[in-house]
This record gives C-alpha cells, structure tokens and sequence, in this order.
C-alpha cells in the first residue's frame, strides 16, 4: 500500500512538466498545422468581407462594352443573367463587359485569395440619339427623353393629341415593342380658342336598270297529238310539264293503238301569253316582258368638327359576319359586325383665316345579295361600294362636287335549239334571250363653312311639331281613375 501510494503522488507531481513538454513538443516538429489554420481563418473572415462590402456599380448602354479592372488576378467569374449582359476576360485582372439588353444584374468576381468582389452592372437604352431627333422633328416642344430598365419614358407637354402620338411612334423605332414606350406627355391648354368648321354634305344616288326578256315554248295536251306527246323550250324559262300520265291499249304490239290515254298539265309560270288549243291538243308560251326601275336616296349630314380634328357620319347599319375561331375540338363560331351605308371621314384645317383645308373620304356602301355566299347554312351577302378621297383647299362658304362615280353592268343570255335556232326568221322561234342593263350614278357635293371663336353657333330653338304627342294637362280637371279589374257580386 505504501508503495503504491508514492507511485501515485509521483505521478500527479510528474503531470505538470509532461504535459507542458508534449505541447511545446507539437510545436516544435507541426508548425505548419497551426500556419495552415490561421491561413484558413485568415481566408474565411477575407470572403465574408469582401461578401460585406458594397457593389461596385458599372454602368453600360445597350449594345457597348466596358473593360473593368479588378486590380489582382481573376480565377473565376459569375453572372446572375447572361441575357441583360456578358462578361469575357481579356487579361489577368481586366474584365470586358459587354451589355445586351436594358436590365440590372449582380457580377462576381474572384480572385486568387478566394476573395469575392460584387459589381451592380446596369444595362441601359441609348436615348441620347433618340432625345437629339425628338429635337429635331419637334423643336417648338418641350419633350424630355429618359430610360427606366427596358421602358422608354416620354415627359413634357404638347399642344394636341396628334403630336403625342407621333412622338411615341418616333420612339418605338427605338424599341423592340411598342408597349415599351411610357407616355408622360401632357396636352397643354390652348391660349387662344380655335376655330370650327361646319361641314355640309350632301350625297347623292340614282341607279337606273332595264330587264328585257324574250323567249317561246310549244307543247302538246297530255293525251298528245295523234298518241304523241312533245314539247320545245330552251330551259331558260319555265316551261309546262306533265304528270300522271296514262294510257291504255288493246295489244301491246309495236305501233297498236292507244285505246285510252289522261293527264295532267304543270305550270311553274304562265309568263306573259299562254294559247292552248283543245281542238288540235297543241299549246304556245311566250315569254316578252320589259321592266325599268330607278331609285334615288338621298342624304344630307352636316358635322362640326374642331380645326385640325378628325370626324365621321355613318348612315346606314351592320350585318351579322359567323366566323370561324378556334381548331380542332374546340372550333366555334361567332358572330362579328360590318357597316355598311353612307359614310364620311373628313379632317378640315383652317389656314390663313379665310381657307380651309380639306381631307375627306366619303363612301356609299349597300348590301350585294347576288354574289352572296352560303357558309354552313348562313347566307353572307357582298357589299358594293363606291369609295372617293381626297385633299383639297377651300375658301369658307365654298362647294366642290365629286361626280363621274358611275357603275355600268349589262348581262345578256341567249339560249337556242341547236339548228333550227340558226335558221333565218323561222328560228327566232326557237330562240329565247335575257337582258340586264344596270347604272349608278353617284354625286358628292361638300361645303365647309368657318364657325369663329366667337361664334353664337346653332339656335337654341329646337325644331316645331305640326301635332304634339300629347296634350298638356288641365289644372281645374282631373284624371278619373280606372275601374276595379275584378268586382264583387253581390250574393242572393
């Protein structure tokens, strides 16, 4: 037990010096290790600044390039949208940057410490070009150019509604949408009030047509001519038929004689002259008809439109289009509008005071069922159209006239017998003939008239009624009130 003892608190004296030799031990014959753990401290808390440390921002317009130095040699390279822009090393610490398309992304680049530096590159429009022909096309307006990401944005004001638009289609050359333009433009309101132009229109139309018809056809009763039944028409008429026929014989050799025979004459059209003989069974049809028409409409709009401004008159309605959407499974069919009739587009501008200048496009239109087309069970009719425009300058209160818009048609048919119909005078018999001659004739006569800025413009009174709607109320008599819709009877 003794022994043991000391052996114990030799060991516990020993410890102290042991363990302080084997530290200094490792150090000695390992100093690489503990290099090796600050190298990696050092590196680690490098990284998380450079991670911390604020982007750096690069600035490019669409379709340059920039060379960014990094300042230490470059092992690798990253960015967040190859498609706004891209990046390509040219030396060891030189980057050329090249942009795309309008956009933001982030760039990281490392180097050979494991150190991360962060860019903010910006990709943006070149809108110094388009803010110098803005300028150019329109001196007199104040319209400031800028770029916000991939949207064009216009700002000012303008005198009018016209001059807006034509500064967004100017900038949308620019861009690869027309939705990438913002407008900002404002309509500035004008100091001086501006003149009106009342326009009187009038339109005029006189379609005359002529229908000339000719035409024979012969044919026996249904118990025929001597047992024989015949008839001659060209078909271009309507020509008699005949039904339930019958007859009887005592033999039915070849050429026996009929003993009894009945039938029945069909007429579509009797046309114009029908001769039946009984005594000899034989019938004559002529058709001889002639037919003129004329038709004239007439309209008169009158429109006031602002100096400058565009207006339009449309007398007339729409019809009904199906159209066909969809495919495969999923076709249907829906119904779209079109307009037809009496329109009239006109833009006037008032010059030098006295003189107007003006644009017109005026169009008579109507509904054209003779070339129509049948599309699954719908009947789509043609429109027949007469369309004129122009420009021109007027003085104030006087009147142009459009004129010579004529349409001629003439459609002829001749149908014949072949052979008898070429014989001389005899064959006129055999012959039948159609004729159509039609011709439209349309006037437009326009007068515009300058309303001043001081003008009283129309009468307030509105027009008189030869006969009222209604009689104005009594005030000593009073309205006596209906009867009861069911009444009591009284019970016995």
């Amino acid at each position: 037990m003794i022994a043991h003892k000391r052996f114990l608190s030799r060991r516990a004296q020993q410890g102290p010096a042991s363990a302080a030799a084997f530290i200094l031990l490792i150090v000695v014959c390992h100093p690489a290790w503990l290099m090796a753990q600050s190298g990696d401290l050092s590196a680690s808390s490098a990284v998380a600044r450079s991670a911390e440390a604020e982007p750096i921002a690069v600035r490019i317009l669409a379709g340059r390039s920039a060379i960014v130095d990094t300042g230490s040699p470059i092992t690798r390279v990253s960015l967040t949208s190859a498609d706004v822009a891209d990046a390509l090393v040219t030396s060891a610490s030189q980057l050329l940057v090249h942009g795309k398309t309008p956009g933001t992304i982030s760039m990281f680049v490392w180097d050979r410490g494991g150190a991360i530096q962060r860019y903010e590159v910006s990709v943006s429009r070149d809108v110094a070009k388009l803010a110098d022909q803005i300028h150019q096309l329109f001196p007199k307006e104040s319209i400031a150019v800028e770029s916000n990401g991939r949207n064009i944005v216009l700002a000012g004001s303008v005198p009018s509604k016209e001059i807006a638009d034509r500064a967004v289609d100017v900038a949308a050359g620019f861009t690869d949408k027309r939705d990438e333009v913002v407008s900002l433009l404002q309509i500035a309101p004008l100091s001086v009030p501006t003149n009106q132009v009342l326009l009187r229109v009038r339109f005029a139309e006189v379609s005359r047509s002529a229908l000339t018809e000719a035409g024979l056809s012969f044919f026996t009763s249904p118990t025929g001519v001597q047992n024989t039944l015949g008839r001659v028409t060209t078909e271009q008429f309507p020509a008699p038929g005949f039904e339930d026929l019958k007859y009887a014989k005592d033999s039915s050799a070849f050429g026996g004689p009929v003993k009894s025979a009945e039938g029945k004459f069909t007429f579509g059209d009797f046309l114009n002259l029908f001769l039946f003989s009984e005594k000899y069974d034989i019938g004559l049809m002529v058709k001889a008809l002639q037919s003129r028409g004329l038709f004239q409409s007439l309209a008169e709009p009158n429109l006031v439109a602002e100096s400058g401004k565009e207006a339009s008159f449309l007398a007339g309605g729409e019809f009904p289009i199906p159209v066909l959407q969809g495919n495969g499974a999923n076709m249907g069919i829906t119904v779209q509008f079109k307009e037809f009739g009496i329109r009239l587009n006109f833009t006037p501008t008032v010059v030098d005071g006295d003189r107007v200048h003006l644009k017109v496009r005026p169009e008579v239109s109507t509904l054209d069922f003779n070339n129509a087309v049948v599309l699954q069970g719908f009947r789509i009719p043609a429109l027949s159209t007469r369309r004129t425009e122009t420009e021109l300058e007027l003085r104030n209160g006087q009147t142009f006239a459009i004129a010579g818009l004529l349409n001629n048609r003439l459609n002829s048919t001749l149908q014949k017998i072949p052979g008898i119909g070429d014989i001389p005078i005899l064959g006129q018999l055999f012959r039948s003939k159609a004729a159509q001659k039609d011709r439209t004739e349309l006037v437009v006569m326009i007068t515009p008239e300058i309303l001043r800025s001081d003008s009283s413009g129309v009468t307030p009174v509105l027009p008189k009624l030869s006969e009222p709607y209604l009689s104005a109320p009594q005030d000593d008599k009073s309205i006596a009130s209906p009867p009861p819709a069911f009444q009591r009877t009284p019970r016995p």
